[in-house]
């Protein structure tokens, strides 16, 4: 299921959002508001 076609525009939903990078896979997460996840890869 495609999201968002850039990780990096889903940085700027929330002020929390970290991009993180695990095990090659690129993960965006959210410590306050989890509902803001996403993988790519």
């Amino acid at each position: 299921m495609k999201v968002k076609n850039s990780i990096k525009s889903l940085r700027v939903r929330h002020r929390d959002c970290q991009v993180v990078r695990r095990r090659g896979r690129l993960y965006v997460i959210n410590k306050t508001q989890r509902r803001f996840k996403a993988r790519q890869g």
